[in-house]
């Protein structure tokens, strides 16, 4: 990571860097939706839940990546859990240590608030991502006694 960047926990002034960085994640990933409306007001509603935090990778004065961690009690550990929901790095700013700063300070985060794991999400297909959770110590192993799998239904 260059000497110009930095990790900074975003605050409710950061809410248009916020959403700017979730839009740009959202269009690469090659969705339309949400609207950058929708965004922008959950990132408000977001911003001021003390279990949600956005933590930002910022290159002299510019925001150029966010990460979004989710925290929720885990009645198997009796301890908070981290959910990783959301990590995008600037197209541009790729492959300088960015990514792995903002993952080493999820972790930092979760830990002072006395969780016991954190996890996330990756596209099987995105080798990179995976290149760099599994390089911060992240298991891609099934949890026993055999393989779960990712189970969700649209309610709308």
């Amino acid at each position: 990571m260059s000497p110009t960047h930095s990790i900074r926990l975003a605050g409710p002034e950061d809410a248009g860097d916020v959403t700017r960085l979730l839009a740009a994640f959202r269009d690469w990933m090659g969705n339309d939706r949400p609207p950058e409306d929708t965004i922008a007001r959950t990132v408000d509603t977001l911003l001021s839940d003390p279990n949600t935090e956005y933590l930002l990778g910022v290159d002299g004065e510019q925001a150029i990546a966010v990460c979004q961690l989710r925290f929720r009690l885990c009645v198997w550990t009796g301890a908070q859990d981290c959910w990783l929901e959301d990590l995008y790095v600037d197209e541009r700013a790729r492959r300088r240590g960015m990514g792995a700063a903002l993952v080493a300070a999820a972790i930092e985060r979760a830990a002072a608030r006395g969780c016991r794991r954190i996890d996330l999400d990756v596209n099987e297909d995105n080798a990179a991502a995976r290149a760099l959770y599994e390089a911060m110590g992240f298991s891609t192993e099934p949890k026993p006694p055999g393989r779960t799998l990712y189970v969700a239904r649209r309610l709308d």
